[in-house]
């Protein structure tokens, strides 16, 4: 079994700045990516960035381009996403994913951004 814990998040206003981060831990076997995607109640889950394990290759959802920044810390399981110049529109649970031959995902962290 594969564990995610999750950090970060809060409150922030519109222009803010907030980072989360996910550890993983367990029975991780070709580890490929991870990732964070977000939901707002009554919607869908939606992508918002991932960060190939082995080379550390970015990609983001157009939404989040140019603000947000994912990373990576191999040695330690974990993922942090920079998260600058917040909008209202940013606001939901963010949820980080880990894929290997599985795709597992954690328990989600709310960021709500207001004035």
């Amino acid at each position: 079994q594969v564990q995610l814990v999750e950090s970060g998040g809060g409150l922030a206003q519109p222009g803010g700045s907030l980072n989360l981060s996910c550890t993983a831990s367990g029975d991780i076997n070709n580890l490929y990516s991870m990732g964070w995607y977000r939901q707002v109640p009554g919607k869908g889950r939606e992508f918002v960035a991932t960060i190939t394990w082995g080379r550390g290759n970015g990609d983001y959802a157009d939404s989040v381009r140019g603000r947000f920044t994912i990373s990576r810390d191999a040695a330690k399981l974990t993922v942090f996403l920079q998260m600058k110049e917040l909008v209202p529109d940013d606001s939901a649970i963010y949820y980080c994913f880990l894929h290997d031959n599985f795709q597992y995902w954690g328990q989600g962290t709310q960021v709500a951004v207001s004035p």
